[in-house]
């Protein structure tokens, strides 16, 4: 009751003080309640796409890890990742602008810039080729010349009958006497059980399996025969001509908050596993947790950052694709891809 009655010169002078401060205090006290507001304002978020070129798995890691991180948020992006869908590439889509960014890889980039599709990579999220022909250790297929006279288990490509053609000739072997059975995208353990002797996988992920399921296996990775195998990015981030072009700000926040989440995949594989196995429920945890700490190591391995992608490495393929008629024009290999968003 006493306040209620209380003359409103002295209830100003109560909040305020003396006259000579009340418009300071008052300038003050809008200014905080202004920042106040901005503060509470949400961001305003960029929506994104990115389409993977396969399930979520631990070529993906990093952009799960900036996810959970909340790095896209931090760059004003609200991403959403899709898988694939029937009918069309992930660099098409890009292409065509029906994504932002695609999961891809330089066989597929140059067949596409081969054929005038304006997608180009933005970084290379494995360094070096961590593919080979892999069998069961019990068929003792260690090196190119064992493949002589084996059934492969092919997916159909005019890739995998110049990229076997030149490793077995770099063994003294004749490629024309491996016989190809197409099973398509058939489980690694199945066909090679019943069906063919040998296929080509990426060591990564199936390499881990097998010794997870107690089925060793014997690989010729193709790094091992570099003297006659083109080095080669697998896989790559890519996004369109376009988008390089009209917002190359959105580019720059995408890869900036990717590399981020490399980056901490390989200080801290352990926790970026765990990260990833809640973006991928169907798959092993424990797969998922030894291929990552493998991974860990093959993401920038000798580069001098994650992302980095070499001139020499792309024009060598490209040539080696030309020269093995897999391209009906060869492709300017500078345009293919660029470094220009990598931060450090």
């Amino acid at each position: 009751m006493k306040e209620m009655q209380t003359t409103e010169t002295q209830r100003t002078q109560s909040i305020w003080g003396p006259k000579p401060l009340r418009a300071l205090c008052l300038c003050g006290l809008l200014s905080l309640l202004l920042l106040a507001g901005c503060a509470r304002k949400p961001q305003e978020s960029t929506p994104a796409l990115l389409m993977l070129d396969w399930v979520p798995n631990t070529n993906h890691t990093g952009i799960y890890v900036a996810l959970e991180q909340g790095w896209y948020a931090e760059e004003g992006i609200a991403l959403e990742v899709l898988q694939p869908g029937e009918g069309s590439t992930p660099v098409q889509v890009v292409a065509a602008g029906k994504a932002d960014f695609a999961i891809s890889y330089q066989e597929e980039m140059t067949y596409a810039r081969a054929e005038g599709v304006p997608a180009v990579s933005i970084a290379a999220i494995i360094q070096h080729n961590t593919s080979g022909f892999a069998s069961p250790q019990a068929k003792a297929l260690t090196r190119p010349k064992d493949l002589e006279g084996k059934r492969y288990g092919a997916w159909g490509s005019p890739m995998e009958e110049a990229m076997l053609e030149a490793l077995l000739a770099c063994d003294g072997a004749d490629a024309s006497k491996v016989e190809f059975v197409n099973v398509g995208w058939a489980d690694y353990f199945v066909v090679t059980e019943r069906d063919v002797d040998f296929t080509w996988i990426f060591y990564g992920w199936t390499g881990i399996e097998a010794g997870l399921r107690g089925a060793p296996l014997n690989i010729i990775m193709l790094q091992d025969w570099a003297a006659c195998v083109p080095d080669y990015y697998t896989p790559v981030i890519a996004t369109s001509e376009s988008a390089i072009a009209d917002r190359p700000d959105l580019v720059r926040r995408f890869m900036r908050a990717t590399q981020r989440g490399y980056e901490y995949a390989i200080a801290h594989p352990a926790e970026a596993a765990e990260m990833l196995i809640k973006h991928a429920p169907e798959s092993d945890p424990e797969l998922i947790r030894r291929s990552q700490a493998w991974l860990s190591q093959q993401y920038q391995a000798d580069a001098a950052r994650w992302g980095e992608q070499k001139l020499e490495v792309w024009q060598h393929y490209a040539d080696w694709m030309f020269g093995q008629g897999l391209l009906t024009k060869n492709i300017d290999a500078a345009a293919a891809f660029t470094n220009e968003f990598l931060s450090r």
